[in-house]
């Protein structure tokens, strides 16, 4: 019984999620509440009620004492997780035992970040947040809903199921031959073929890859593109696996795999006999006619077709906001839009545009960063009061947000709001008359930001923002151009997908070996023998293989856990198995650098990934520090062995394993 929602300070429902136990624990709790005869309330209704003491609490909390409690265990051991971003409060709660603190955490850090990648900039004004989180459009707010509340679904799904989730970092297929021929493929034909093509509405392509389910198998990004972040493109990988599920695909797998089996055939019944006033077709007359005569049936049906949420169209582009450096500046949730182009089922074309007025939001988000730090200054007092030690650049701040509004066109409520603000943030700031520099200074601050945010929000957010795009038979001829280039790899990538790495192939230099997981921190990647638990695992069959992963699932925890409390290394025995735990780094030439203390986090930090919070680059940063003038690498390995493995043969084969792994993992893929 799980849920999570958003709500705002004032208990208004934002967003909320739910697993199908939950819902009907509330509609039996609710609705029987109910006299006979009157309507049930909405579900939304009944949400708000459940958790609504404990928002008034945690709002109260914040008011008198700045703070508030971020879990809690009920008496029939529901935890519950709550955390304060803004105005906005997350609470994720699991009645099941399934989820601990820390799961609920990681997952409201992951919608956190899903908010980022569709709204961008938004995020970082709450008014304007909550504006689109809950447009007052039903049907709109019925199709946001449905699209996050998938988004959550398959992230919680893939976590169960997929290792790259579960230690939060890229797999990628390993073919290194294939994989170079797709690299050269998509850098000299299908992006040279989009980016001087007329057909591109002014849009330039700046990163696209090849997906098998949630493999990567090539990946090419322009000479002018920014880096993609880890974290970002575990981010668009979810979004395609929850566009074009992998689950819907175990099934055309199986006979695939088994396509020499002889085929079923199942004869359906002649229909009785109907009558008819009239003669047709013969195969219309013999199509029995089902109809509901009971009207409440009938309505109840017509209910359920509303809530039906249309797919996408497929040449309609997804706008996604990803972190990105380039000449111009720096913006963390620069927009793009992001096309998602199926192959095949399990195999998709992804591509990344820029759009031709990204240069508005590098402006933005100067702007934005330039009042954030002058807020900053202004709450601690260091203006006014003494002269700071590294003084704003606000002369060039003027010069530039006076530029950027003259070149606004259009006479929109939007921009006449921006414009009339920074006039009045003018006066105060910079006029004799004016309180100057001082912490008076500060709801203007906070005026122009929000305005700021309502103009990005204009610009790349709403509905009505640009509405160009790559034409259809551009996006049709690049599918057919990749097509054509894998057709004859297709059956054997998606297999490949579900055997990417076996086991058999270590078991010989590493005997006692059960399972191990190699994770390249710097590169976001990982390599890890698939993991099937069918009955055709190399595990066996019956319960083993489910057991097993179990086991892999709890270690990942387990050493988070322990790499919180600022431990590196881990070695423990939990029954007939002997669990390992490494963290190091590396210089260029992999000679291994020496060991530091690591950070100690606190227990309510946000949680160890890559995916929602990057934990692994700030640790990089921290590391460096020490290693001035040295490319600084970080690697982890997780490791099984059988419990009668001597310790000292346990940690001989991880050091082999580590070194054998060194040189796969340089595949040029990103």
């Amino acid at each position: 019984m799980k849920c999570l929602l958003v709500t705002s300070e004032s208990a208004e429902l934002l967003f909320y999620w739910t697993d199908p136990e939950f819902e009907q624990t509330i509609q039996e709790q609710y609705g029987a509440s109910q006299e006979e005869g009157q309507r049930p309330p909405a579900f939304e209704d009944s949400i708000s009620t459940r958790f609504a003491p404990i928002i008034i609490s945690c709002s109260s909390m914040i008011d008198r004492i700045d703070d508030c409690y971020t879990s809690f265990t009920t008496e029939n051991n529901h935890v519950y997780v709550l955390h304060q971003f803004d105005e906005c409060l997350y609470i994720a709660m699991s009645g099941d035992g399934d989820e601990k603190d820390e799961d609920l955490r990681r997952k409201i850090y992951v919608v956190k970040k899903l908010l980022e990648v569709h709204f961008g900039v938004v995020t970082l004004s709450s008014s304007h947040l909550k504006r689109e989180l809950r447009p007052q459009d039903t049907d709109q707010r019925n199709r946001l809903w449905k699209k996050l509340q998938g988004l959550l679904g398959t992230y919680s799904q893939l976590r169960e199921q997929d290792q790259s989730f579960l230690v939060e970092a890229v797999e990628r297929l390993i073919h290194p031959t294939l994989c170079e021929q797709c690299i050269e493929f998509l850098e000299r034909r299908l992006v040279h073929q989009i980016n001087s093509s007329p057909e591109r509405a002014g849009e330039e392509v700046l990163h696209a890859f090849i997906l098998v389910h949630t493999k990567l198998l090539a990946f090419y990004s322009s000479r002018n593109a920014s880096t993609l972040t880890s974290s970002d493109l575990l981010a668009l990988i979810l979004m395609v696996q929850d566009r074009y599920p992998s689950s819907d695909l175990e099934e055309q797998l199986s006979e695939h795999v088994e396509k020499t089996s002889v085929p079923e055939v199942f004869y359906t019944p002649e229909p009785s006999p109907t009558v008819s006033s009239g003669t047709g077709s013969g195969e219309e007359s013999q199509t029995p006619i089902f109809q509901f005569v009971d009207p409440d049936i009938q309505m109840a049906e017509d209910s359920l077709q509303t809530l039906v949420v249309p797919p996408p169209d497929p040449a309609n582009p997804t706008r996604v906001f990803l972190e990105a450096t380039i000449k111009e500046g720096y913006c963390p949730m620069m927009p793009h839009n992001m096309y998602s182009l199926q192959l095949w089922p399990g195999i998709t074309l992804v591509l990344l545009t820029k759009i031709p007025s990204s240069q508005v939001a590098i402006s933005i988000y100067y702007f934005l960063d330039t009042l954030a730090n002058l807020e900053k200054r202004l709450g601690e007092g260091a203006e006014g009061s003494s002269a700071p030690r590294s003084p704003l650049p606000l002369q060039d701040f003027r010069s530039k947000m006076d530029k950027f509004t003259r070149a606004l066109s259009g006479n929109d409520v939007q921009t006449s709001l921006l414009q009339s603000t920074w006039t009045e943030f003018k006066n105060k700031a910079f006029s004799r008359g004016g309180p100057g520099v001082s912490r008076e200074l500060l709801p203007s601050c906070r005026n122009m930001k929000t305005q700021l945010c309502g103009l990005y929000r204009q610009w790349f957010v709403t509905e009505s923002a640009e509405t160009q795009r790559l034409a259809p038979s551009l996006q049709d001829r690049s599918v057919a151009l990749v097509q054509e280039k894998l057709v004859d790899w297709k059956d054997f990538l998606l297999v490949k997908s579900k055997r990417n790495i076996t086991m058999v192939s270590y078991l010989e230099d590493f005997p006692g070996l059960i399972h191990f997981i190699y994770v390249d921190r710097t590169a976001g990647q990982m390599i890890a023998p698939s993991f099937n638990v069918t009955d055709h695992s190399e595990l066996g069959s019956g319960p083993l293989p489910h057991f097993i992963k179990g086991k892999v699932w709890s270690l990942v925890g387990t050493s988070r856990h322990y790499l919180q409390k600022g431990y590196s290394t881990a070695t423990f025995r939990d029954g007939d198995y002997y669990f390992c735990y490494f963290l190091w780094f590396e210089n260029e030439t992999g000679y291994k650098l020496d060991v530091r203390d690591l950070p100690i986090l606190l227990e309510d930090s946000a949680p160890i990934g890559m995916l929602a919070w990057d934990y692994y680059r700030k640790l990089l940063r921290y590391y460096s520090k020490y290693h001035s003038g040295e490319v600084v690498k970080c690697y982890e390995l997780l490791t099984v062995h059988l419990g009668v493995i001597p310790s000292d043969y346990v940690l001989q084969h991880c050091c082999q394993l580590a070194r054998k792994l060194w040189e796969p993992s340089r595949i040029p893929l990103l």
